[in-house]
């Protein structure tokens, strides 16, 4: 291989890549992983690089309902663990991309215990229609739902689509992907102030070229992931999140992340708390104005964390071996943009409970939107989300309905299903704010619109209130209540408990013996868990 025994003598550090040519997230990926590489040989250090799966919302979602998308999270955890674990690597420097990467990485980084830097390779840029109209994939997803309607055009949804995107990273706004390289900063496992950033910025260079000192000097200090990752760090990264109105599926990733660290950390109930006197102190698009350009240029992440003030422990140290507080000094602000005072008293992320959800479901809210929102009507049900888009354009699903789609939790699927194109097909219809929508399935990190509980658990694949509610039962929401209930006498809904292994629908997409999903169905906790793998008995 062309290695001297003064290089194979150095440490030696991974270069995680989720390269692909299968979508823009990951296009520019080849080319920083080869300038990490040069940083770490140059830091004194010897990089490998080595590849994992590349999970994408956007391709990966069109197989098996959408089952691969949140199980390749999990892929990509393991994917890491056998090469970092099994070569006994000292180090790790990841690429983080696409939603699901991130958390991947910061799983697998906590399960190994090897010191990790986290560098946000940068979300995409975006074009402009023929009159001038700013367009990217956001506007592209929500009018999509819109083409059955004649609301749009099939050819101006093309022209759209050919001009949304127009460079490598992941998709702008505050969707997935911008939140979870916000989260890597705040847990303290990304330098200071490179979360978010544009792909191939000079701010993403910078973090490039300073990746190779940076993961020596952890290595040398022997700085892990399990001294970072502290239970104050996840503390910090959940008011984060709320700070930003970020992504509902960082909750169940934090979930996922805290589930790999010592101690036990119940990030639903960090959410619920912090929630409550934490709101956003930004609206970048989709839930308020600013485009994530303007949220970027006002300072991003460490200017969210240093305007959080003392909801942020300071004393937290970080992968760069300063302390928060050390790196948040002197940050600029633009405060037009990210505020001192939250715009709203609350969080937009709102955990719901209630005898439906008896675990928890997730409502998102817009940062602007301050009436109280509750909804009650009778349930129309669906078993997969074609049937329900369907429905939509059939006009089957009436105003004043709760539409339920359920079978998408990680079981039902299996790997949690993509319930997003009913919202879309529910908003192209113009039914978004007259039909409530409740599933198991998952959620886009950029778009709802309307009342939406998503990620209903126990999901309606195992046994539980979901799985029994029939067309017609009335079913009750409650945002500020954070309540959603099944309107039936106790002693019905108990009857239906006990005949739900006769009554339950088929699987839409059950798993072939022996494959992935089949692996990840019989081996998935619940998703109010993070819907992680446990290595343990089940009992445990």
């Amino acid at each position: 291989m062309g290695y001297t025994d003064e290089q194979i003598r150095r440490p030696k550090i991974a270069v995680v890549n989720s390269s692909s040519g299968l979508a823009p997230c990951f296009a520019h990926l080849d080319v920083i992983a080869a300038a990490v590489k040069d940083s770490i040989d140059a830091a004194g250090g010897l990089g490998f690089e080595i590849r994992t799966v590349a999970p994408t919302d956007f391709i990966m979602a069109a197989g098996r309902g959408g089952g691969y998308v949140l199980s390749g999270r999990d892929l990509v955890s393991y994917d890491i663990e056998a090469v970092v674990d099994g070569a006994q690597l000292d180090g790790m420097v990841c690429l983080a991309s696409c939603d699901k990467t991130t958390p991947g990485q910061l799983m697998a980084a906590a399960r190994t215990d090897v010191p990790t830097l986290v560098i946000a390779c940068g979300y995409q840029s975006c074009g402009a229609l023929d009159d001038g109209r700013h367009v990217d994939i956001e506007d592209v997803f929500v009018d999509a739902g819109k083409l059955a309607s004649g609301a749009i055009g099939f050819e101006d949804l093309c022209a759209m689509s050919d001009r949304a995107i127009t460079g490598p990273g992941v998709c702008t706004g505050m969707g997935t992907a911008n939140t979870m390289h916000i989260v890597a900063e705040a847990l303290g496992m990304a330098l200071p102030g490179t979360a978010p950033t544009r792909a191939n910025s000079d701010t993403m260079w910078a973090a490039v070229r300073a990746s190779g000192a940076a993961i020596l000097a952890a290595v040398e200090a022997d700085r892990r992931p399990s001294t970072v990752m502290t239970p104050a760090a996840v503390r910090n990264a959940v008011a984060a999140v709320i700070a930003v109105s970020g992504s509902i599926n960082a909750v169940k990733h934090l979930e996922a992340i805290a589930a790999e660290l010592p101690g036990g950390l119940d990030v639903h109930g960090l959410f619920e708390e912090l929630g409550r006197n934490v709101g956003p102190l930004a609206a970048v698009r989709p839930n308020g104005p600013a485009s994530i350009e303007e949220f970027d240029d006002a300072g991003g992440a460490r200017a969210v964390l240093a305007q959080l003030g003392d909801v942020v422990d300071g004393s937290v140290v970080t992968m760069s071996g300063r302390t928060m507080a050390e790196n948040l000094a002197g940050v600029a602000v633009d405060p037009a943009v990210i505020r001192a005072e939250p715009i709203r008293p609350d969080s937009t992320i709102v955990l719901m409970r209630g005898n439906l959800c008896p675990g928890t479901g997730i409502v998102k809210l817009s940062v602007t939107e301050t009436r109280a929102r509750a909804f009650r009507g009778p349930a129309r049900v669906y078993e997969s989300a074609p049937e329900a888009t369907a429905a939509i354009e059939r006009a089957e699903v009436r105003p004043g309905e709760v539409l339920v789609l359920r079978g998408l939790g990680v079981t039902g699927t299996p790997g949690m299903g993509m319930a997003s194109s009913v919202v879309f097909a529910l908003n192209g219809a113009g039914l978004s704010e007259q039909v409530a929508f409740v599933t198991d399935g998952q959620l886009s990190g950029l778009v709802n619109k309307g009342i939406v509980v998503g990620e209903v658990t126990p999901e309606g694949g195992v046994p539980g209130p979901l799985g029994v509610v029939r067309t017609g039962d009335e079913i009750a929401i409650d945002v500020p209540a954070r309540t959603v209930d099944l309107l039936v006498e106790p002693a019905e809904l108990e009857q239906r408990l006990a005949d739900y292994p006769v009554t339950r629908a088929p699987q839409t997409w059950p798993a072939r013996p022996g494959s992935w999903l089949g692996v990840y169905a019989d081996a998935v906790v619940p998703l109010d868990q993070g819907a992680t793998l446990r290595r343990s008995s089940p009992s445990s």
